[in-house]
C-alpha cells in the first residue's frame, strides 16, 4: 500500500480533512506519485472503522483539486503531484529534524509537548516573516 492512513483524535481536524491532508502531504513529500493508486474506500473503512461517506468525501475533494481521478471498477489514482524543486532539500532537513526530535526526547518531552513546542515556534516564526 502506497499510503497508510491514520486518524488522530487530537488533531482538531475532521476525519475526512485528515485523509485529505495526509494525501496532500504525501504528494508534497514525493511519497505518492502520478499513477499511484489510493487505498480503496472499502480498505480505508475496514482499517479505520469510519463511514464510507467520509472516505468518499475526502476522495471527492482531492478529485475536485485535480490531484486524483477515479477509474470506475479499478480505483482512485494520483493524477498530479505537489512536489517541487525543494524536494532535494527534504532529506538533509529530515535528518536534522530527526536529530532535534531525539534531543527533545532526551530532554524529557513527550509527543504532545514536542508537537506543541514545534507548532508554537513554527507559528511564531511565520508571524515574524509576515511582520
Amino acid at each position: 500500500m502506497v499510503i497508510d492512513f491514520y486518524l488522530d483524535a487530537r488533531s482538531g481536524l475532521s476525519p475526512y480533512q485528515q485523509l485529505v491532508q495526509q494525501v496532500r502531504h504525501a504528494l508534497r513529500l514525493g511519497l505518492l506519485r502520478e499513477g499511484d493508486r489510493l487505498p480503496t474506500v472499502k480498505d480505508v473503512v475496514a482499517r479505520l472503522a469510519i463511514n464510507p461517506n467520509t472516505v468518499l468525501k475526502a476522495y471527492r475533494e482531492l478529485e475536485h483539486e485535480g490531484l486524483v481521478a477515479p477509474r470506475p471498477g479499478v480505483g482512485t489514482f494520483v493524477t498530479r503531484t505537489l512536489t517541487d524543486s525543494t524536494l532535494a532539500a527534504h532529506g538533509p532537513l529530515r535528518k536534522d529534524l530527526r536529530r532535534w526530535l531525539a534531543k527533545a526526547r532526551l530532554a524529557g518531552l513527550d509527543d504532545e509537548s514536542i508537537e506543541a513546542l514545534f507548532m508554537t515556534t513554527f507559528r511564531a516564526a511565520a508571524q515574524e516573516d509576515i511582520a
